[in-house]
This record gives C-alpha cells, sequence and structure tokens, in this order.
C-alpha cells in the first residue's frame, strides 16, 4: 500500500524533530523481531529517555540532508530500518540497545549510530554502550575536580594539626608532672 504524500509529509516532520532534540541515535536492522520484542525494547529505551521508531530509509536521508546531518554510508539506509533517538542520555540508549541486542542476536544489528551529529560505526556504538551512565560519569568529574582541592586543605590543615597534637601533648606531660610535684 503506497504512503500518500500528506503521510510522507508528516513523517518527514517528525523525523526532523527527532533529529533536532536527540543527542545521538543508533540505526538498527530489526528484521525478524516479533511485537512483543519490539514493544519490550521500546519499553526499555523510554526508561532511558528514548524512542524506537521505524523509519523510511528516504524519508530519513531527507531529513538528515534539511538538518544539516552527514548522511551515513549508502548501505546503512537500506533495507528494514529503525532509529533509537536518544533525547536524553546516548550512553544510556545504545546500552540498552547493545544488552537487547545480545539477546536478540539474530533479528537485532546496528547499523550506524550519530552522536552529536556525528556519524560514528557499530563498532564505536558498542563501545560507546560501555561507556558508564551519564550520571555516573558526572560523579567522576565532580570527583576529580575536587580532589586537588581536598589535598590542598589537608596539605594547609597538616601544620596546624601538628601542633595541635603538640601542644595537647606538651599539656598532657605538664598535667602529670604538677600532681607528682
Amino acid at each position: 500500500m503506497a504512503i500518500t504524500r500528506a503521510r510522507k509529509e508528516e513523517f518527514l516532520k517528525q523525523y526532523k524533530e527527532y533529529l533536532e532534540k536527540a543527542q545521538g541515535m543508533v540505526l538498527v536492522s530489526f528484521q525478524g523481531l516479533t511485537v512483543p520484542e519490539t514493544q519490550e525494547l521500546r519499553n526499555k529505551l523510554r526508561e532511558t529517555g528514548a524512542t524506537y521508531m521505524v523509519v523510511k530509509n528516504t524519508l530519513l536521508r531527507i531529513a538528515l540532508q534539511e538538518t544539516d546531518y552527514p548522511l551515513p554510508e549508502t548501505q546503512v539506509l537500506e533495507g528494514p530500518t529503525a532509529v533509537v533517538f536518544a533525547l536524553e542520555d546516548p550512553v544510556a540508549a545504545a546500552k540498552t540497545v547493545v544488552d537487547f541486542m545480545k539477546e536478540h542476536e539474530e533479528n537485532l544489528t546496528i547499523k550506524a549510530g550519530y552522536l552529536e551529529r556525528r556519524v560514528i560505526t557499530a563498532d564505536e556504538v558498542v563501545a560507546l554502550a560501555k561507556l558508564p551512565p551519564l550520571p555516573v560519569l558526572r560523579a567522576q568529574l565532580i570527583g576529580l575536580l575536587t580532589t586537588p582541592a581536598t589535598r590542598l586543605v589537608r596539605v594547609l590543615a597538616e601544620p596546624g594539626r601538628q601542633l595541635a597534637a603538640l601542644v595537647k601533648a606538651y599539656s598532657e606531660k605538664q598535667a602529670e608532672a604538677a600532681p607528682a610535684a
């Protein structure tokens, strides 16, 4: 059944909206996935702030061009294609796709991806999935930034701590010597 021109324009508009909002994308081939499996993947992706959408390759190609995205290799946009639009955390979305792919190897394969409007290969998507989630990365960064300050405070406080320990030891020695006299 052919899609009307009006419906194609709706799809194109929707693709462009997602492309503008997406921090990253994963393009997958989903041939052989059942409807319940697809729904399971959608639900898992929704938890990470991502959206899974089956796309028409020609319309996606047009949307990519109109939103100034570089086009992937020609064979990427052939055959059944779905796009995972990572609207919040591209690492979490990639991790969800890779984990789901491990369970459904024959039916779900990564074709390529995008990270901040740059085309990445399937291997780079898998590498992205191995990174810690965004909150963990933020915590690690904050830890790295505060570590020098913490060390500086310790170094600056150490002479005062030593002096206080010396005064305490001296006063304890004086207290012990006073009752004996």
